[in-house]
């Protein structure tokens, strides 16, 4: 049984739907990265997943039980955070401040939990009093990562985490994000850096006009003449 299951969903911000019959599937122990030309639904997918949006038809199944259109408050505590492109700090707030707001859900006690998460990131213990909106861009990505970790989390869905980011950032954020895997988190994301992604990645879904139009591992998609000519841009790499 797939730890998220995405089937047939069809959804949309009203009038013609976005999600025309999107199929996902990760285990907990995968990386799965979403591919597409912008205006495909890659977002609109982890959207409708963490219920910010309807979906009109089609079911969601997470760790076996239904939550098609459950709310964000509801599946916090069962295993899912989700991590926004924009906005997805506090910046008036210190970085330990923003960490500790995403154990709002807990009531236990965190503190290890948090040490976890720094030693995810080392980079932010030593700013752990900054102020968030003081961090580089690369920075206020771990921030948010590390925020959505605090719950604890099955399943991290993670929306464009390289976008606006270095080059050199787009590395260390994409270590990270295996690194977080590795400790048992699996991962759904979104993302427009397409081959380097798909790289790491073990589930691999190119979607287009809401659609999937390939899927599979990762090296089996960069290594599709089709895909790589149609979707990363240049030939495939064997």
């Amino acid at each position: 049984m797939s730890l998220i299951e995405i089937r047939d969903v069809v959804a949309g911000y009203g009038g013609a739907p976005i999600l025309n019959g999107v199929n996902i599937a990760i285990e907990q122990s995968d990386i799965g990265v979403i591919v597409g030309p912008n205006g495909a639904g890659k977002s609109t997918t982890l959207k409708a997943v963490f219920g910010l949006l309807k979906v009109e038809s089609g079911a969601i199944s997470f760790a076996g039980e239904d939550i098609t259109n459950s709310l964000p408050d509801k599946l916090v505590p069962k295993g899912l955070s989700f991590v926004p492109q924009e906005k997805n700090v506090f910046t008036s707030m210190s970085v330990e401040e923003n960490l500790e707001m995403g154990a709002f859900t807990r009531n236990d006690d965190f503190t290890a939990t948090l040490e976890w998460v720094y030693g995810m990131f080392p980079p932010l213990l030593e700013k752990r009093h900054q102020k968030a909106g003081e961090l580089s861009g690369g920075q206020r990505q771990m921030v948010a990562m590390g925020r959505a970790l605090m719950s604890q989390p099955r399943l991290l869905l993670l929306d464009e985490p390289s976008a606006g980011l270095s080059p050199r950032y787009v590395i260390e954020i994409f270590e990270q994000i295996v690194k977080v895997n590795k400790a048992g988190v699996g991962i759904l994301m979104v993302e427009q850096n397409a081959r380097q992604a798909l790289a790491f990645a073990s589930k691999g879904f190119v979607l287009a006009n809401g659609q999937n139009r390939f899927t599979g591992t990762g090296a089996e998609l960069i290594a599709d003449p089709e895909v790589a000519r149609s979707f990363l841009g240049g030939e495939a790499k064997r």
